[in-house]
């Protein structure tokens, strides 16, 4: 059994979160974890750890009010592992410990961190680590210039520290109560929660690419793709938040300063982080199915981020504009994109909508008319896709409509295809070829 598993690094993958998702529970199902001094009960304790460890950000009960600082300490501790990876963090202890990492282990972090290769996977993970607490280092001294002064030295400190690590993981919860409504006009808090997310949606090739290759040209296929579909989605999304919310709505009462941030501040977390300023229950109907595109597509590969992928939306986008233009082949930034690429795209373009549309209808079905099925949708898309806003309806759902979304939370979080493969892939010794037979589409 342990053999077959060193042989699929996707299960093992698929496991790691599972475990670190029960045992979170586990912890946060306990009397000591809970405020009033009552145990939460196991399902709420499951659905916050699957939430946090696969940096989602749904509540099923006020983050601020009801845990205690152990409480706390668990989920952040559960959205800082859940962030860089599970088996990331394993091979951080076994670094600190001097202790070696072979060769299963590497294949298994390659497979986590959608590397090329297993060469240099140590140097990768030191490189992740390293920049992923500094980044949130930076992100929570300057959080704490507006922090400190709101709630006293420790708190604001504390408050900073929590934020940043939560913003940074795509994870979007919070310890303040209302999220961060109250800073909807701010502009240190909506620009440091805002650039926080999107560094940590666009992966940590692409940075590590950056720093070697310093100008845009020179990237790599990947890091092109990933930087240009991210600004388009981001300048997308704040321009249709900002044309359909900033007569009123969400936005009422708003400065034009405080609508232009709210815009891009939504643009930001929308895509995979659940923070919010602006009452999303108050968004209309335009802005909602916005924000469900935006959730559905997500961060990038080797990111804190879910959804389907910006690559995978790029490639699936290029190729349909390939198919109009009469091309063979799919081009982008002069290069051709391979036929596995593309039909791993529509694999898990195919399996998130399934997914999104099955589930939405058994929630429809289980909660019998008690919700609009616009926000039944709008939680779902926003569990599979790891992002974590809501339109209020999460503690409300019945016991069965949590677990699906705990399903899907996770799911998201480990990859459809991931988890697919790791259960359904099986390698024939022998490939049967037969012949092309024709079959008319469109």
């Amino acid at each position: 059994m342990i053999r077959k598993l060193k042989k699929n690094p996707p299960l093992m993958v698929c496991l790691s979160f599972f475990g670190l998702i029960l045992f979170g529970a586990i912890l946060l199902n306990l009397p000591l974890a809970s405020a009033d001094g009552n145990s939460i009960g196991f399902l709420n304790a499951l659905f916050t750890s699957t939430s946090a460890s696969c940096v989602t950000g749904l509540i099923v009960a006020n983050t601020a009010t009801q845990w205690t600082v152990f409480g706390k300490l668990v989920i952040i501790t559960l959205i800082q592992i859940g962030g860089l990876g599970t088996m990331v963090f394993l091979s951080l202890i076994a670094l600190a410990f001097n202790k070696k990492i072979g060769i299963t282990q590497r294949r298994i972090i390659k497979e986590q961190t959608n590397a090329d290769t297993s060469k240099g996977i140590i140097r990768l993970v030191i490189y992740i680590i390293k920049f992923s607490l500094s980044v949130e280092l930076i992100g929570a001294v300057l959080l704490a210039t507006r922090f400190i002064p709101d709630f006293g030295l420790e708190r604001g400190i504390l408050f900073s520290l929590f934020h940043a690590v939560s913003a940074f993981c795509n994870a979007g919860f919070d310890i303040i109560g209302n999220s961060l409504v109250d800073y909807v006009d701010n502009i240190t808090v909506n620009l440091v929660i805002a650039f926080l997310i999107i560094f940590g949606g666009l992966g940590f090739t692409v940075y590590l690419d950056i720093y070697k290759k310093r100008k845009f040209r020179n990237l790599t296929l990947h890091s092109k793709v990933v930087i240009s579909i991210t600004s388009i989605l981001i300048l997308v999304g704040s321009l249709a938040f900002f044309i359909l919310e900033h007569k009123g709505g969400s936005m009422e009462g708003l400065s034009l300063k405080g609508k232009i941030l709210a815009s891009f501040f939504m643009s930001a977390t929308s895509r995979t982080a659940g923070f919010n300023t602006i009452d999303i229950g108050k968004m209309q109907e335009g802005s909602v199915i916005v924000t469900i595109i935006l959730m559905f597509i997500g961060a990038s590969p080797a990111s804190t981020g879910g959804g389907i992928k910006t690559t995978t939306f790029g490639v699936l986008l290029f190729s349909t504009l390939s198919v109009l233009r009469g091309n063979d082949e799919t081009e982008i930034f002069h290069k051709t994109i391979s036929r596995e690429a593309l039909l791993k795209s529509l694999c898990i373009f195919t399996l998130g909508s399934f997914l999104v549309i099955f589930s939405s209808l058994w929630i429809t079905i289980i909660e019998n008319g008690k919700f609009l099925y616009l926000d039944i949708l709008y939680e779902i898309v926003s569990a599979l896709g790891t992002v974590g806003v809501t339109r209020g309806i999460t503690p409300n759902l019945s016991p069965l409509s949590k677990l699906i979304l705990i399903v899907l939370m996770y799911i998201g979080r480990v990859g459809a295809a991931t988890l697919g493969i790791s259960i359904l892939n099986r390698k024939n010794k022998k490939h049967t070829r037969y012949s092309y037979g024709k079959i008319i589409v469109g």
